[in-house]
């Protein structure tokens, strides 16, 4: 092949290409997600150092008094190591791993995409993008579903950037904000929110925002001030499926 189409091929022009193919487009936090990575060579040989496989998330960042969209990892593992891909060759090659478990539900402006990229020496890397949805954990769906059983209504759900104090793994968190439209919190609370912290199979770890609406000049005070605010770190355990609803009852009761 003539050092001209290597050189091309060095600025993507006529260089290899890649596609991603997922058995579906809906997973769960924690899922098992399988797919093909296929690859088609170009005008000249290449050498490809890696295929990388990262999921991707949106988060959102404030600075200066200005928010801004930002895009974050949740996980990034490599699928094959070096190998030659003639001119013109097609290759495929299967691929699985799991989902994290904190992987960002895919609700409100947040979104999650599987990205793959061709690591070539000295050439422009090929990428794919493949975007998903992602559904809670099972755990995560019941904690949610028995706050909406509580009266609350799910108002805005997004990915923001974490603070100091809970920046983990990754530099986000997501919020599930909630409003009281009924029970017996309406009237009592202004919102609640839902932050997950870190999950796994059988534990969940977050923490409620529980806002509580102004009473008398006092409570006026305290929201002007922020004090009427109250952040409550919760555990949910696998073996508290039952008894989710009472126990998030008992905390907003508690502190509304």
């Amino acid at each position: 092949m003539s050092f001209f189409n290597k050189m091309l091929a060095s600025m993507g022009v006529g260089s290899a290409k890649v596609d991603t193919v997922l058995t579906k487009a809906v997973y769960r936090a924690g899922e098992l997600m399988e797919g093909v990575v296929k690859i088609s060579g170009g005008k000249t040989d290449q050498q490809i150092d890696a295929i990388y496989l990262a999921v991707y998330t949106t988060y959102t960042r404030e600075m200066d008094d200005r928010k801004y969209t930002d895009k974050a990892v949740v996980q990034k593992q490599k699928v094959v190591d070096s190998f030659t891909l003639a001119a013109n060759e097609n290759k495929e090659i299967p691929f699985s791993f799991t989902l994290p478990y904190d992987t960002p539900v895919t609700k409100g402006a947040t979104r999650v995409w599987i990205q793959t990229v061709l690591d070539i020496a000295s050439a422009v890397d090929p990428t794919d993008k493949d975007f998903i949805q992602v559904e809670p954990t099972p755990l995560a769906a019941s904690v949610l579903k028995e706050v909406e059983a509580l009266g609350f209504r799910l108002r805005k759900a997004e990915c923001e950037q974490a603070s100091r104090k809970f920046r983990g793994m990754y530099p986000f968190m997501q919020e599930f904000e909630y409003v009281p439209m009924t029970g017996e919190f309406y009237g009592k609370l202004d919102e609640l929110e839902v932050v997950f912290l870190s999950q796994t199979a059988d534990r969940a770890e977050l923490y409620l925002q529980i806002d509580r609406k102004a009473r008398g000049f006092g409570g006026f005070l305290a929201e002007a001030l922020d004090q009427d605010e109250t952040f409550v770190p919760v555990t949910i355990h696998k073996s508290d499926e039952r008894d989710i609803k009472s126990k998030l009852y008992n905390v907003l009761r508690k502190y509304s």
